[in-house]
């Protein structure tokens, strides 16, 4: 059965592993610190690197890139990064692995990935239509209608943490990041520090006030914006994904609960909310069904 390498590319870590055609790995996803210079960040010589460190131990069928930024599939590169992953903008992957490997190579933006990796093999098997949100720094988004992404014109489409809720950015409001920013806000500064997602969770099982207010008040927020895809989009399955969606004990019924009081109608709320199953793996596998649907 034919092998693929399959890597994540983010702006601090670029993870990575081989899998075969069915999605199955027989080895743990690896991680590889991104180095930062003077010049910029160089992912690129860290994917080169990683590239020729696996064709030396076996051979590999394909390419396939998760990688952070705006993408366009097509042309297999990234068109736009920001200010978070510097000098990375304009860099065609595809290109520049094509050339030096003589190997297939297929790009897609991360969160895309991630969509497709649970589509695939996760939460979201059998389901025709899609949303993915990905919490953490930021919201991230991803589209899927009647089995197929939603690029837009400009290959821009699925931005959700842009959507302006309550006159602010949705992931200002309803990350990881906000929730954490806003619970030190309200606490002394020696409990703020080392603050973590987790660490919130944790101290609001232990019923800390300030913690499990803040939860709410994520929780609200995040029914605000997952009512307006809701609206918009009416998908079958809409999938949270991202650390802090582990806590789906805590969280699920509160979600459920707060769309259920925020929806205009029952009509409106057929979807079913699940939480994502793949893990660190979903941007991975989703890169693999990716290249498969490129190249088939």
């Amino acid at each position: 059965m034919k092998k693929y390498l399959c890597i994540d590319i983010g702006g601090t870590a670029i993870k990575y592993s081989v899998y075969n055609e069915l999605g199955e790995s027989d080895r743990a996803v690896k991680s590889a610190l991104v180095q930062q210079t003077s010049e910029g960040t160089e992912i690129m010589d860290n994917v080169v690197k990683i590239v020729s460190d696996t064709l030396e131990r076996e051979p590999i069928a394909g390419i396939c890139i998760s990688s952070a930024g705006v993408v366009d599939a097509t042309l297999g590169k990234v068109i736009y990064s920001g200010y978070t992953i510097p000098n990375y903008t304009d860099t065609p992957i595809k290109a520049i692995l094509e050339e030096k490997f003589a190997i297939p190579c297929e790009v897609e933006n991360d969160v895309n990935c991630a969509c497709l990796g649970e589509y695939w093999l996760g939460a979201g098997r059998n389901s025709s239509s899609l949303i993915c949100l990905t919490v953490g720094t930021g919201v991230g988004g991803a589209i899927m209608l009647e089995d197929r992404l939603v690029h837009g014109y400009s290959h821009t489409a699925g931005e959700i943490g842009y959507m302006t809720i309550l006159g602010e950015n949705f992931q200002d409001l309803a990350s990881t990041s906000s929730l954490i920013k806003r619970v030190a806000e309200r606490k002394n500064t020696e409990e703020a520090q080392g603050l973590t997602g987790y660490k919130v969770f944790e101290l609001a099982k232990k019923g800390d006030i300030v913690c499990i207010e803040e939860i709410d008040n994520m929780v609200k927020t995040l029914a605000l914006g997952i009512t307006n895809l809701l609206y918009l989009f009416n998908p079958e399955t809409l999938i949270l994904g991202g650390g802090i969606m582990g806590q789906k004990e805590m969280l699920k019924e509160k979600i459920d609960q707060a769309v259920a009081e925020t929806i205009i109608d029952p009509m409106f709320n057929k979807t079913t909310i699940k939480f994502a199953q793949k893990g660190n793996d979903a941007g991975l596998l989703g890169a693999l069904y990716h290249f498969k649907n490129k190249n088939s």
